[in-house]
């Protein structure tokens, strides 16, 4: 699953990397996205007629929802059910989005059977510094329509599978159109990057810190040279 992120760049960053009208209210850098959270993400509009750079609550909310509180539960679609499944379903088919990432965290249980309970952090993020895209959904809700949104994961591959059997869908720029487009074959548009592009992505170990949403600054991703994965 995704269940933390960071996502650090500014209005104009993100608006120029993915040639997008800013439309968002202006981005606060969070080195530690916890789930409701305000977060960029990247759609189509046909009033600017192409991409908009826009702000959403993480944790996807079905317009049919009685109140936004189910929203803390929905952060992840899942790619082998998200065109079945009632509450994603009809966000896969028209409103997709690309959901603008540095990286994201993953734990990994350590110590030996009798003391195994504590858990080392990782922060999975390119080795070349450039934003990730995640493929995500888009919701509106209520009378003032609340956008809310959902990262999609897939099964690990590669080196990943050692942090967890799960990541997010990362799409590569020549797909984002297609993407965002809707429609399409969804065993193609889900299909994850090859295993060769994944070496690309760091696996860092970094501080427990990151495991209380109210710790957030650059210092969380600072990595732990003494810890090695297993």
């Amino acid at each position: 699953m995704c269940g933390r992120y960071a996502t650090t760049r500014s209005n104009a960053d993100l608006s120029s990397f993915f040639e997008a009208v800013d439309v968002a209210e202006p981005l606060r850098a969070s080195w530690n996205v916890a789930p409701t959270d305000p977060v960029p993400l990247i759609r189509t509009s046909k009033e600017h007629e192409g991409r908009v750079l826009d702000t959403a609550r993480w944790g996807l909310v079905p317009h049919w929802a009685p109140d936004l509180r189910g929203g803390a539960r929905m952060i992840n679609a899942r790619a082998e059910t998200v065109a079945t499944l009632r509450s994603f379903a009809p966000s896969f088919a028209k409103r997709r989005c690309l959901v603008p990432a540095d990286g994201w965290f993953e734990w990994v249980r350590s110590g030996n059977q009798q003391t195994g309970k504590q858990k080392q952090a990782f922060y999975m993020t390119p080795s070349d510094g450039r934003p990730l895209a995640f493929a995500g959904l888009w919701s509106a809700w209520g009378p003032e329509s609340v956008l809310t949104t959902s990262v999609i994961t897939t099964a690990a591959l590669g080196g990943l599978t050692r942090v967890h059997d799960r990541m997010p869908l990362i799409l590569p720029a020549d797909r984002w159109d297609d993407w965002l487009a809707g429609g399409g074959d969804p065993e193609r548009l889900l299909r994850p990057l090859p295993e060769s592009d994944l070496e690309a992505i760091e696996i860092r170990a970094i501080g427990p810190e990151v495991g209380n949403v109210r710790n957030n600054g650059p210092e969380l991703l600072e990595p732990r040279s003494e810890v090695t994965l297993f």
